[in-house]
């Protein structure tokens, strides 16, 4: 049990060190168990997003002709893209197989539904890049197939 006593000047010390305490504890947790829980909750925003496409192939053509839009590509073709783009990047991440291929190719699929497709959901698409730029930046972690081949790699065989 941590008791805080704030009197005068000596309070604010108190303030600081129980601050330093709790900092010093969440520094603790370990960067893989955050890289996990960020590319499983990116993988699941994509496979369900892949899976509603799926669903109703008639429909998703249609969002791809009159909704989303996206220019220089056919719609049918646009639909096969992005469809795919997120099972196979959904099942990288969740695996942790080539995740930062995974993560470089889901950021384009949220640059494109940024820029083409619903521009004033930018906050929701920030939140999925900086998981994505985390996996990117810092790979899959500990926990992953990633980490169990270059492991190996290392270990000549």
């Amino acid at each position: 049990m941590i008791t805080m006593r704030i009197t005068g000047a000596g309070g604010s010390r108190s303030i600081v060190k129980l601050y330093d305490l709790f900092a010093e504890q969440a520094a603790a947790l370990p960067l893989s168990v955050v890289q996990l829980a960020a590319r499983i909750a990116v993988a699941e925003v994509f496979w369900q997003s892949a899976q509603t496409k799926l669903a109703s192939w008639p429909v998703t053509l249609q969002l791809f002709t009159f909704e989303y839009r996206v220019p220089l590509i056919d719609p049918a073709l646009a639909a096969i893209l992005a469809t795919g783009a997120e099972l196979s990047g959904a099942a990288m991440l969740a695996l942790g197989v080539l995740s930062r291929l995974a993560s470089l190719m889901l950021l384009g699929v949220v640059a494109t539904i940024q820029i083409f497709v619903y521009p004033g959901h930018w906050a929701e698409h920030l939140m999925w890049a900086s998981l994505l730029l985390l996996i990117l930046s810092r790979g899959a972690g500990f926990l992953s197939v990633d980490h169990l081949v270059a492991r190996r790699i290392r270990a000549g065989g």
